[in-house]
C-alpha cells in the first residue's frame, strides 16, 4: 500500500479529526498524522515542509474563517510546485461540490463523512493506478 511522510486532518471539529486520526493509524498510511482546526494553520505548516516529501490532506469544505474552497485557492498560489494529495472529507452531499472540487488540480479525491477503512482503502487503490 502507498505510504505518506505525512498526513493532514483538516477539520474544524476536533472529534473528527480525533476518530479520523485513530482510523488512519490503523492502516499505517504515514509515520505522522497531524490535526489542524483552521486551514490557516495547515497552510502555515506546509511553508516548513520539504516539497519533496509526500503529504496527504484530508480537507473538510464546510470551515469557519477559512473555509475549504479559500484553502485550496490559497495552497494553489503558495503551492504550485508541491504533489501533495488532496482529499475532499465533508459532509456535503451537493454534487456541484463535487465538480468544483474537480476544479482543482491539487484534488483527487471527495470522500463524504464519516471517513472509513473501505473508503480509505478504495482511495489508496486509485493513487496506486495512478
Amino acid at each position: 500500500m502507498i505510504h505518506f511522510d505525512t498526513i493532514f486532518l483538516v477539520d474544524d471539529d476536533p472529534i473528527n479529526n480525533l476518530i479520523n486520526k485513530r482510523l488512519l493509524g490503523k492502516v499505517d498510511l504515514a509515520e505522522n498524522i497531524v490535526e489542524f482546526l483552521e486551514g490557516a494553520e495547515a497552510l502555515v505548516k506546509l511553508n516548513d515542509i520539504d516539497p519533496t516529501q509526500s503529504i496527504l490532506i484530508f480537507l473538510d469544505i464546510n470551515m469557519p474563517v477559512l473555509n475549504g474552497w479559500e484553502f485550496l485557492d490559497r495552497y494553489q498560489e503558495l503551492y504550485s510546485d508541491r504533489s501533495d494529495k488532496i482529499v475532499i472529507l465533508s459532509s456535503s452531499i451537493d454534487y456541484q461540490d463535487r465538480l468544483k472540487a474537480k476544479e482543482y488540480q491539487a484534488v483527487s479525491g471527495f470522500l463524504e463523512k464519516p471517513l472509513t477503512l473501505e473508503k480509505i482503502k478504495i482511495q489508496m487503490e486509485k493513487y496506486e493506478r495512478d
